[in-house]
């Protein structure tokens, strides 16, 4: 089958999670514990804007090597606490469109990942069940996976993982089924 026959169901289910996403974030307003205040933000801002560090990723108790994680002095600072992973943004008010955009193109990204899976392996006489098993697993994996890594390796709490996992259901539920309604055997 043509790819070209699958670009309704790309745009269409693209569209669709992008929705779906708005309404969770915006108005189930489940998402809003994900993030709290820390009870010294002021101290710890005048810390950080003191220290000069560039925008990025630390680790706070850092070691360059491996072989420093065997160093006592090091293991009392993990022992002793905090044990931190901190992102810096760049200065300034987030940049809603700009964070808007790279979702959508995300959602485009794995709409079409779910596509190409289904023509290569789909026929067009597959039937609509199968075709959203498809691509609904694939679109489950776009929108799922990383947030395991994040509780795993990041120290993202789980509660909050299991949040996005959640959401990721329902993105990978709709996506499926627009595939199926849509499917151009349909």
């Amino acid at each position: 089958m043509p790819f070209g026959t699958l670009w309704l169901p790309v745009v269409v289910s693209t569209v669709a999670v992008f929705v779906l996403s708005s309404i969770s974030h915006m108005l189930l307003k489940h998402h809003k514990h994900d993030y709290r205040g820390l009870p010294n933000e002021e101290a710890f801002r005048e810390v950080v804007q003191k220290g000069g560090a560039a925008p990025g990723v630390y680790f706070v108790p850092y070691c360059g090597t491996p072989s420093q994680m065997k160093d006592p002095a090091v293991m009392k600072k993990y022992t002793e606490g905090p044990v931190a992973m901190l992102t810096l943004m760049r200065h300034g008010a987030p940049a809603l469109g700009k964070h808007l955009l790279q979702w959508a193109l995300l959602c485009l990204l794995i709409s079409f990942t779910a596509a190409y899976v289904a023509r290569h392996s789909l026929s067009l006489s597959t039937d609509g069940l199968t075709v959203m098993r498809i691509t609904g697993t694939v679109a489950f994996v776009g929108y799922a996976y990383g947030y395991f890594q994040d509780s795993i390796w990041k120290g993202i709490p789980w509660a909050n993982s299991l949040r996005g996992i959640a959401d990721a259901v329902v993105y990978a539920v709709a996506t499926g089924l627009v595939f199926r309604l849509l499917w151009p055997a349909a």
